[in-house]
């Protein structure tokens, strides 16, 4: 037993001693800090500025399975828009059964009608993720052209699944009543999703940070990771850790489905591949891999896209892109680049 748990604690200790490079945070605060005197106005620039940090812990939580699966698996998976897509449809499904709970105006009911459709979501699309891995990502780890292939053909495969299921046309997914308009902090106004939105993506990121760093779990996949062989030597199954963490991934791109359609308050079966893009736009300005370089990406494009909007309308469209090249030019392999990679 010794020989078995003696490597662990080295190295938990190595791992502890990496610093958290602060100067991509400072970009945040930077971006923040730009926009104000251009906006003009400070309550224009709050609402401005929560609406994007709402946004941007949005797409964190769609874009950290696919960083997850990514940086711990090395799959790329082009197929997560389809878990986002049936997330989404799944939740009209729940909420449409609890019209009692979402037309309430009680908060309590609302929030229970929410957290049951985005757990059902979480179960379905964590089901349909062990059968995607074990069916079409499985028989070609380390294989990345054929990965990029067979999860695309998976992912076209999965829309006219749901278009059978639910229709081809879009389908609405409103807000439940007591979480529909704003908050107003003096002349701010705040939506009310926007803030709960904020409040589950820091959920999962605490929950993915804790897990990855201070777990015996967590330090099993990422010492797979860097020695798949020498780590089941010593008797660890970490093959079944990465299924785990494959499904993880299909559930989180469930629950950003859901999060998604109800903050565009419409759903489409094509909605998972039109927001791939932004999602690999997000990973790379992170650093392929990296979780805390996924929070920081996300932050980065929901605010960009916000000021742009209400800035220069023309070109939000091209803001995301114009923000990954420049980064790129600063940062090659992004802001928080996985070493081993």
């Amino acid at each position: 037993m010794n020989t078995v748990t003696s490597p662990l604690p080295a190295a938990e200790v190595a791992l502890a001693k990496v610093r958290l490079d602060w100067i991509p945070l400072l970009l945040v605060a930077a971006l923040m800090a730009v926009a104000l005197p251009l906006v003009g106005s400070v309550p224009t620039w709050l609402t401005l500025t929560v609406a994007g940090l709402a946004m941007g812990m949005i797409i964190f939580v769609i874009a950290s399975g696919l960083t997850l699966v990514f940086g711990l698996m090395d799959v790329l998976n082009f197929g997560h828009g389809v878990f986002i897509a049936l997330g989404a449809f799944v939740a009209t499904t729940v909420l449409a059964g609890m019209a009692d709970w979402t037309g309430s105006a009680s908060l309590a009911a609302n929030l229970i009608a929410i957290f049951a459709a985005m757990g059902v979501a979480m179960a379905v699309t964590g089901a349909i993720g062990y059968a995607f891995e074990r069916v079409l990502v499985r028989p070609v780890y380390g294989q990345h052209l054929k990965q990029i292939l067979i999860t695309m053909g998976g992912m076209i495969i999965g829309e006219e699944m749901i278009k059978v299921i639910w229709g081809p046309e879009q389908t609405p997914l409103p807000l439940p009543e007591a979480l529909r308009g704003a908050l107003l902090w003096g002349d701010a106004a705040v939506e009310k999703y926007r803030v709960l939105a904020v409040a589950i993506g820091s959920a999962v990121l605490l929950a993915m940070l804790y897990l990855l760093n201070r777990t015996k779990i967590g330090l099993l996949i990422r010492a797979g990771v860097q020695d798949l062989e020498m780590v089941e030597s010593l008797g660890y199954r970490v093959r079944r850790l990465f299924v785990g963490v494959f499904v993880a991934g299909s559930a989180l791109a469930g629950l950003g489905g859901v999060m998604w359609g109800l903050y565009q308050q419409m759903v489409t079966p094509q909605m998972g591949a039109q927001i791939n893009v932004l999602l690999f736009i997000v990973i790379i300005i992170g650093g392929l891999g990296s979780s805390f370089g996924c929070l920081v990406g996300a932050l980065l494009v929901g605010l960009m896209a916000n000021y742009t909007g209400f800035l220069a309308p023309k070109v939000a469209l091209f803001s995301n892109i114009g923000l990954m090249v420049a980064i790129l030019l600063w940062r090659p392999n992004g802001l928080y680049p996985v070493a081993a990679r």
